[in-house]
């Protein structure tokens, strides 16, 4: 009988399947664009390439459930995705934060020209929807609005769309109905595998609470009878921290009573977003740029708005807790604290803001999270990883380190240098859990049958080396990357071939 011969053969690594169950020594061997066997491979058997894993991890692909990529996927100087290959990442959810074209069938199809450099795994945003509809307006759909946007909901699903996707912090996010979300939710329920998945309307104390947020979330799941998930769980700013523990306790009793929840998380204390959207009152960002300008430029309107501005900077732990991420017309002013822009140029916090927000979006990070509440959240059986990030042009403007670094800060800072969960544990939260919960089929294991998309991860070299100061800057210790079969990552170095695929959630 003749030797086995496969394309890739990976020798000697320990091996993390997805499961969660411990890692074990063992062969891995792929023909094609999948895995033909996990376990003890005859020693007679050859391949195309033979990868030595001794004293490496083998693992499946990681999988974000919640990036901002698509943009850079559309983009051809980004749409390898070098930043998410360099922290493992193989698949990404897009349209994140409800947004998105109400229409995917043009975005994915620019998507797969472009060649992406990961698999894509699209949803359907609900203020994409929203705006095709009935554009800014602050008010609930009528009847025949509904019907229109359920109808687009439906066409998304139909095309493939894995859930509907909601942004209720960013308008028109705010305007959008509990109502109206679980419409939209229950068209998306009746097809199989699909989910809601929700930037809650309040991360801290900001209109109806955190508390409430995550109920809504856990209403509408309950309602449309499908799973809900919260993305990005956070307790946002100093009103809410300590209160980790009360909303473990909340999606506890909600999954004990049966309704399917569950949560991502990025594993960073500081928060990305907009000085708009985050420290303007909702009715001041509706309709836009020039609408915004307006208001700011009325005398009548401002001090009104300035008061609201100066409760939401408290609620944010004020301005020496403001990062300034991203401002394009005027890039020195990135990196720089919000208190001591305002000191240099003599200005109180809340009218610096204005001033910039009149003459272009901002955006931010911000130091309001705690540590133990960031910990207590990573430690849920329920909370996947995810980045929240874009995909930067690399060393061109701001950026949030998730963008770069999320998935393998958790396996550094908190599974290896401070063990806040088991290595087990944060390779199935990025990966066997969240393809499981997301409905994607073949991938997120390390199993004969699945897609191969995998990693070979030196752990004596992995390491983040993105921060707020200096975010441009890859990950390292990445040491291979194969997606559907084919190398992305070879000895730490990007090729120059592309293997990601738009995936579909009927069609995968």
């Amino acid at each position: 009988m003749s030797a086995q011969h496969y394309d890739f053969l990976i020798r000697g690594g320990k091996i993390f399947d997805g499961t969660g169950m411990p890692w074990r020594y063992a062969d891995v061997a792929i023909q094609g664009e999948r895995i033909a066997a996990v376990g003890p491979i005859p020693a007679s058997a050859t391949a195309v390439k033979t990868i030595d894993a001794r004293n490496k991890w083998v693992t499946p692909g990681f999988i974000d459930p919640h990036s901002h990529a698509a943009p850079g996927l559309t983009t051809a100087t980004t749409a390898a995705a070098a930043a998410l290959l360099f922290q493992g990442i193989t698949s990404a959810i897009i349209n994140a934060d409800g947004g998105g074209p109400a229409d995917l069938a043009p975005q994915l199809d620019r998507i797969q020209r472009m060649a992406p450099g990961v698999n894509v795994v699209p949803t359907i945003g609900n203020n994409g929807v929203r705006i095709a509809v009935m554009g800014f307006e602050g008010r609930p759909p009528t009847e025949d609005e509904l019907a229109a946007m359920k109808k687009l909901v439906r066409q998304a699903m139909e095309l493939g769309a894995f859930g509907l996707n909601s942004g209720l912090w960013a308008a028109p996010g705010p305007f959008t109905t509990t109502h109206e979300l679980t419409e939209l939710a229950r068209v998306a329920a009746g097809f199989p595998g699909a989910f809601y998945i929700s930037h809650i309307r309040d991360e801290g104390d900001y209109n109806i609470g955190l508390h409430a947020a995550v109920s809504e979330v856990i209403a509408i799941a309950r309602s449309a009878n499908l799973p809900g998930i919260v993305t990005h769980l956070k307790a946002y700013g100093p009103s809410v921290h300590g209160r980790a523990g009360e909303i473990v306790k909340l999606i506890d009793d909600a999954r004990a009573q049966g309704v399917q929840i569950w949560a991502d998380q990025y594993p960073y204390n500081f928060a990305g977003g907009g000085l708009a959207n985050d420290l303007l009152p909702p009715w001041v960002v509706a309709g836009g740029f020039g609408p915004r300008v307006a208001r700011l430029s009325n005398p009548e309107q401002l001090p009104g708005i300035r008061r609201e501005m100066l409760v939401n900077l408290h609620r944010a732990g004020g301005a020496d807790n403001i990062v300034i991420r991203d401002y394009r017309p005027d890039e020195s002013l990135i990196g720089q604290r919000l208190s001591a822009i305002a000191l240099a140029r003599g200005q109180e916090p809340v009218d610096l803001i204005v001033d910039l927000l009149k003459k272009g979006d901002a955006g931010m990070m911000q130091f309001n999270m705690t540590e133990p509440d960031v910990e207590l959240f990573m430690q849920q059986p329920w909370t996947m990883t995810s980045t929240d990030g874009t995909l930067p042009e690399f060393g061109q403007g701001g950026a949030h380190p998730r963008s770069y670094g999320s998935f393998v800060r958790k396996l550094r800072k908190y599974a290896i240098d401070k063990p806040v969960i088991t290595l087990e544990q944060a390779i199935h939260r990025s990966s066997g859990l969240t393809a499981t919960i997301l409905g994607i089929q073949d991938r997120g294991f390390l199993r004969s049958g699945a897609y191969a998309d995998v990693l070979v991860i030196n752990p004596t070299t992995l390491r983040e080396l993105s921060t707020y100061q200096q975010p441009h800057a890859y990950c390292e210790g990445i040491d291979w990357i194969l997606i559907n079969g084919r190398t992305a990552i070879a000895d730490g170095k990007l090729t120059n071939q592309r293997h990601g695929r738009v995936l579909r959630r009927h069609r995968q």
